[in-house]
């Protein structure tokens, strides 16, 4: 199978830091990218991951999400549900392209461009060793943590 390797990048994230991929070499990486900030199925996924956090962590695996909002919304989605990770904010969709998660959907029978629901777990050589695309959020959260502790 042909390795898919993560190409360095980085961006702004909650906490007023910025977020580089090139930096993150000690930790395992779960990316989850979700459709928007406060939404029930993405607050939902988010808590999940928030729940789980403690055992990714035990893992050396790092957990972020990543989303088109902006750094304020981030901030308060945040802050709101306590997550213990950061959010990072692809505005400019620099990331979401290279993952190949905007996707056309249907909402309330309108095409609209969009993030699809979609989860990677990167070794600490950033190559993808899993991925997961258009997501049902029920048992993802689970399904994503059993995989990394195969790793």
């Amino acid at each position: 199978m042909e390795k898919h390797i993560v190409s360095d990048f980085s961006l702004p994230c909650t906490g007023g830091k910025t977020f580089r991929l090139s930096e993150t070499a000690d930790k395992i990486l779960v990316l989850y990218f979700y459709p928007k900030d406060n939404t029930p199925g993405c607050t939902n996924e988010s808590i999940q991951f928030r729940d789980s956090y403690p055992i990714f962590a035990k893992l050396g695996c790092g957990v972020y999400g990543i989303s088109r909002d902006s750094l304020k919304s981030h901030e308060s989605f945040k802050a709101k549900h306590e997550f213990p990770f950061d959010l990072l904010a692809d505005t400019d969709e620099q990331l979401c392209t290279q993952m190949g998660v905007i996707k056309m959907k249907n909402m309330y029978g309108k095409q609209v461009r969009g993030i699809e629901r979609s989860s990677f777990v990167l070794d600490r050589e950033r190559v993808i060793r899993r991925e997961w695309r258009g997501v049902k959020v029920p048992g993802h959260v689970q399904e994503v943590l059993d995989f990394v502790k195969t790793l």
